[in-house]
């Protein structure tokens, strides 16, 4: 145990030494958070994105739900029920939400009186809901002269929902802080450790009573340690700037945060076990993150991307860390909600450390 103590408090020392890499570890996502956030941050998505929900399930529901794909300023996604599509409108994954009730078919075949499809829409982003109300009722109206020969058959409902107000800055920040335990600790750990068997410092160690596990512990101490900091230090600013909070548990951010630095500090001493050299270590680590920026939700929804590559992303640890950070920053769901995420990321931790452990070197 003494031995751990030891080596933890001076891998803490080594990373307080280093200033310029703290200082520019800690700069580069503050500046990009800053950038990014200051230019697109305070403005609300004006997409047009509108859920559907058929509960009648005839030809004539079937001819409405057709007449409205057709038209090119409403992106349609279906939904199962309706709790799904109002919890959609108030996560800001759609701005509208259309309700086809059962008996609007038998209501259009008989003619009966004027009937009314309920719209559903997020009151807090009202600039993009009254474009897409005018939008959805431009086409319910054409529809309903259609029908009954410009005599108003069917209208639109327009019900609000209590919603939650995301700006992309909102998005942003917690891609930021995932990025940056990302990049800490597969770049950090592997270029560290292959610097150390290179310069013997790793066959010295070995010489010695300390045990591989000691090591490997008080390294991942120190870098708990560390990566905590600067992850609470982004929130910070990023609240401090742009005015964002937590809306969920500080428990479990800093859950998610601990159970992400683990899992990247596993593939990164992967890394550093299949690296030859410093210099080939540094190569290995940009080939595995750099994809994974673009690929794990980091700066834009990974629900936006083609379908060929979902089943890549839905496995990747950086886009569950994005995801679990996001939920909790964002939307304060409950840390029980969020066990597929949390499973995801306990599944490449053990694995990665399994394997860690298998292709490690002391020499």
């Amino acid at each position: 145990m003494r031995g751990y103590w030891q080596l933890t408090l001076a891998q803490l020392r080594i990373f307080s030494r280093n200033k310029q890499v703290l200082f520019f570890t800690l700069l580069f996502p503050i500046i990009l958070m800053v950038a990014l956030g200051s230019f697109a941050g305070g403005d609300d998505s004006l997409s047009l994105d509108a859920g559907l929900i058929d509960k009648d399930q005839t030809a004539q529901s079937k001819d409405l739900k057709a007449l409205f794909k057709k038209n090119d300023g409403i992106k349609l996604v279906n939904y199962d029920n309706t709790k799904a599509g109002k919890k959609a409108v108030k996560n800001g994954d759609i701005q509208l939400l259309i309700e086809i009730p059962k008996g609007y078919g038998d209501n259009v075949k008989s003619e009966g009186k004027e009937f009314a499809l309920p719209v559903y829409y997020n009151e807090k982003n009202l600039t993009t809901a009254q474009l897409g109300l005018t939008v959805v009722n431009g086409i319910v109206d054409q529809y309903s002269k259609h029908l009954a020969g410009y005599k108003p058959a069917v209208t639109i409902q327009k019900v609000g929902i209590e919603a939650i107000n995301i700006r992309y800055v909102d998005f942003l920040v917690p891609g930021i802080v995932a990025m940056m335990i990302m990049n800490n600790n597969m770049n950090g750990v592997a270029g560290q450790i292959a610097a150390w068997r290179e310069r013997g410092i790793l066959r010295r160690m070995q010489g010695t009573r300390l045990k591989a596990s000691t090591f490997i512990a008080a390294q991942i101490t120190a870098r708990l340690v560390l990566n905590g900091t600067q992850a609470l230090l982004v929130v910070l600013i990023a609240n401090l700037i742009f005015g964002i909070n937590v809306a969920g548990s500080w428990a479990a951010l800093i859950f998610f945060i601990i159970l992400g630095t683990l899992a990247f500090m596993s593939l990164g001493f992967i890394i550093a076990g299949l690296a030859k050299n410093p210099e080939s270590a540094g190569p290995i680590a940009g080939f595995v993150t750099f994809p994974m920026l673009f690929l794990g939700g980091v700066f834009f929804p990974v629900s936006n991307m083609p379908d060929l590559i979902q089943p890549i992303v839905k496995v990747l640890p950086i886009a569950h860390l994005s995801s679990a950070l996001r939920e909790t920053m964002n939307l304060g769901t409950p840390f029980l909600d969020l066990g597929t995420d949390t499973l995801i990321l306990a599944v490449w931790l053990v694995g990665g450390f399994a394997l860690a452990s298998w292709v490690f070197r002391w020499e």
